[in-house]
């Protein structure tokens, strides 16, 4: 028996409007399924998944109770360049935020819904 990760599904009040903002960050495709009238939102790097059997999509569900406490999982970004990566991210809206993480190579961010997520320093070689 074998299993895979189909998605990382992400709860959130406005699916539509948070997809977008991934979009954004990923330059990834936001969609919604033709069967699924629900507002679920799918993200990924495209619309057909035979197109990146490798990439994990992200789901947006509605959920209108507030976040209140740290993520338990969180997405962890790999960019080229890493102090102009968050400040791109700054320009969508995304904020620093300290989680207690003392002084570390990594930037805790959280998007618009204050969900928590890292934008690592780039690879080496």
């Amino acid at each position: 028996m074998s299993l895979h990760v189909n998605s990382v599904t992400i709860d959130c009040r406005d699916p539509r409007a948070l997809a977008d903002w991934w979009a954004a960050v990923l330059d990834w495709t936001a969609f919604t399924m033709d069967d699924d009238d629900d507002g679920d939102v799918w993200l990924a790097p495209g619309t057909d998944p035979s197109e990146f059997p490798h990439a994990i999509p992200l789901l947006f569900l509605e959920d209108p109770n507030p976040k209140t406490v740290k993520n338990r999982l969180h997405l962890d970004l790999v960019p080229d360049d890493q102090d102009a990566e968050v400040a791109r991210l700054e320009t969508l809206g995304a904020t620093r935020v300290d989680i207690g993480q003392g002084d570390v190579s990594w930037v805790v961010m959280a998007d618009p819904e204050g969900n928590e997520f890292c934008v690592l320093r780039s690879y080496e070689g």
